[in-house]
């Protein structure tokens, strides 16, 4: 399956019903007055977030969705019926941008949140609502309101624990096979990760967290230079980066200076988030060789590993543990997590300013 996580759509709500314009005749009662019935109104667009989704390739096949319309009234006071609303399964993580101005407009981080992208229009009111002492055989009646269209962008965030940073074949892929049950592609050219990867890696005591593996990362990427800028966004709402440096590099420090000046250009916030120092094949060193010197005071932690050896991973695994709990909890005391901390339900609405078509 593809792994599709940019797309552009269109949403287009549905039209309310009419009202209807109609007269009660009986067989005792010649003029029973005005009775239309008012239209139902029209089904609105939400997005769904659905935990058994990793990609938008729907959509990208699928680019134009439309809820349907509600049912005109009838007569002897008959509203019409409302139509469903529909609901668009995103996976969890997905981030909504008006795609002319580039604003985001929401965001569905778990799974059931709902975000509404398009209201239904109102369904138009018939003639008897329009009966006064005075007007008492009202000819008029509403027509339904348009429901409202929005063209948006879809930008999917995958969410980890753990987010591994490296050039290319530095190792990431061979790592999340090592310490996860993900089974990425592994090969020895360049380039071989050409779509962000997930693990759950399992602790003793029931402990567990994500780790995401993207494509690597070259000099130039914040730029749109090779496949970085692409998928730099999937590390953006990871809580610890992990930079792996191979020891078999040139000059294993200036690589680490590289990730992290590619990264902080990228995103400043995500410069700042805790990070691990992760010297890769470390097999390919003498037992007793001296391991290369790397000034990095802002690592929460350096560790040496080699995964096709599997030499340092307990200690990985668990400097990860140390530093993703820290984060949680961290989360949890100032009252902020992946979503907004004032968010008391899963529900939320998009801005749309002082004109709303079809609403009071």
């Amino acid at each position: 399956m593809s792994f599709v996580d940019r797309v552009t759509v269109e949403v287009h709500a549905g039209r309310g019903g009419d009202g209807a314009c109609s007269f009660a005749r009986f067989k005792f009662k010649p003029k029973g007055g005005p009775d239309g019935g008012d239209g139902g109104g029209g089904g609105s667009v939400y997005l769904r977030g659905n935990g058994n989704l990793s990609t938008l390739l729907d959509f990208r096949y699928h680019p134009i969705w439309r809820a349907e319309s509600g049912v005109p009234g009838k007569g002897k006071k008959m509203t019409g019926a409302t139509a469903d609303d529909l609901y668009l399964p995103v996976p969890p993580g997905t981030e909504v941008r008006d795609e002319e101005t580039g604003a985001l407009l929401g965001e569905v981080l778990d799974d059931g949140d709902t975000l509404l992208l398009a209201r239904g229009g109102r369904g138009g009111r018939g003639n008897h609502g329009f009966a006064t002492a005075t007007h008492r055989s009202p000819r008029e009646w509403e027509p339904g309101g348009e429901g409202q269209q929005r063209r948006i962008s879809l930008v999917l965030k995958l969410i980890a624990d753990v987010g591994l940073v490296g050039e290319p074949n530095a190792g990431k892929s061979t790592l999340l096979s090592a310490i996860s049950a993900a089974r990425p592609k592994i090969a020895d050219y360049p380039f071989t990760t050409l779509e962000p990867n997930l693990g759950v890696v399992g602790l003793s005591g029931s402990r567990t967290f994500v780790v995401a593996d993207i494509p690597g990362i070259i000099e130039g990427a914040h730029e749109g230079k090779g496949l970085g800028l692409q998928f730099l966004q999937h590390v953006e709402r990871t809580r610890v980066l992990a930079y792996l440096v191979p020891l078999d590099a040139e000059e294993p420090a200036a690589v680490y200076a590289k990730l992290r000046r590619e990264v902080a250009l990228h995103s400043p916030a995500l410069a700042a988030k805790p990070h691990v120092l992760v010297l890769s094949k470390r097999d390919l060193l003498a037992e007793d060789a001296d391991l290369p010197s790397i000034e990095a005071e802002d690592a929460v932690a350096t560790v040496a590993i080699s995964s096709v050896a599997r030499l340092g991973l307990e200690d990985l695994q668990e400097a990860f543990w140390r530093v993703v709990a820290a984060a949680r909890l961290a989360e949890q005391d100032d009252g902020s997590s992946t979503k907004a901390a004032d968010d008391d339900d899963a529900t939320w609405d998009l801005d749309w300013g002082e004109t709303d078509p079809g609403h009071d």
